[in-house]
């Protein structure tokens, strides 16, 4: 296929809540079916790897120092990705293999910050195999709060991918302008956005950011139902007595660079979603309006970056 052509595959799925191992099975299952429909590029939902925080809004979550909150939320860390112990390994390796590159969102027990608290990242795996970024959500949303902790902005960075530079964001992130905007100053223009799962989240905003970026926008939400809870998970009966049938009903689409959809929302079907995407539509679009190139003004209006990863720890030989 030409260089100016991607073909894509978003990764509709649901977790196996809170069971690291059997939901990475279903991650590299996914892979296996994109490279076999010859996709290059595959997207899963925010946090997929072991799973979006569902409990929290339906158990009292924000009781302080209550035993059944505590239980849920150590299966939780034990369940975590932690990238350098190797969780990661086999998709690497599958990537690679098929050629594939992967955005995958994780709940990471990140060793450079401890080992105990959590942070939802989004992983980009190129064609090579190699871990290229790892953004760790910047504000994690209301009540997540209450599970995760704020990244910082080591992870905002972009990847070529053909004739494409791929930049990605977790979920509500998508709304910081500054954030979109640090992508954009670096040549994006194939926009990932991941979602635990809803098309209220992205039936405006994927139109919005393609509108305003002339990029294209792929937006990819999971899925997640009552069934979906591991048995495994402590005081699992607790949460499935609030828990409605249908947490998260899916919502993955792709907008392109004029802000017209491409795939529009699709809302419960577990699966991949295809798409071939064009290069040359960018550049068509950018005729009109480019947010960081001749339709800005540096030196009335710019921003400033920091991309340390943050350590509460530092040592001098």
């Amino acid at each position: 296929m030409s260089a100016h052509k991607l073909t894509v595959a978003l990764a509709q799925i649901s977790p196996v809540l809170l069971d690291q191992n059997a939901t990475l099975e279903k991650v590299l299952q996914s892979i296996q079916e994109a490279a076999a429909q010859k996709a290059e590029l595959i997207v899963f939902g925010e946090g997929l790897v072991p799973g979006y925080p569902w409990w929290l809004s339906i158990t009292h979550a924000s009781a302080w120092d209550d035993p059944i909150q505590k239980e849920i939320h150590a299966h939780y860390v034990r369940n975590a990705v932690q990238i350098e112990r190797g969780d990661l390994k086999e998709i690497q390796i599958l990537a690679k293999e098929h050629e594939i590159a992967v955005y995958l969102g994780i709940i990471e027990r990140p060793m450079d910050r401890g080992g105990h608290s959590l942070y939802c990242s989004l992983v980009y795996i190129n064609p090579q195999g190699e871990i290229c970024s790892v953004h760790r959500k910047l504000q994690p949303t209301y009540d997540e709060r209450l599970s995760w902790s704020p990244g910082d902005g080591h992870g905002l960075q972009v990847h070529p991918l053909k004739a494409f530079t791929l930049g990605g964001l977790n979920c509500w992130e998508n709304w910081m302008p500054l954030a979109r905007t640090a992508l954009y100053g670096l040549g994006e223009n194939l926009h990932i956005a991941v979602w635990p799962g809803a098309v209220r989240n992205t039936e405006n905003i994927t139109r919005m950011i393609a509108q305003e970026s002339r990029s294209f926008v792929i937006s990819v939400s999971s899925l997640m139902r009552k069934s979906n809870f591991s048995s495994d998970i402590p005081h699992v009966e607790t949460i499935l007595k609030n828990c409605p049938e249908v947490l998260a009903n899916g919502g993955s689409c792709i907008a392109g660079p004029d802000g017209k959809w491409i795939l529009e929302p699709v809302a419960d079907r577990e699966g991949l979603l295809f798409e071939t995407l064009d290069f040359n539509r960018v550049l068509e679009e950018r005729q009109n309006f480019d947010p960081v190139g001749h339709y800005s003004r540096p030196d009335v209006l710019r921003m400033e970056v920091n991309r340390e990863r943050q350590s509460s720890v530092s040592f001098t030989k």
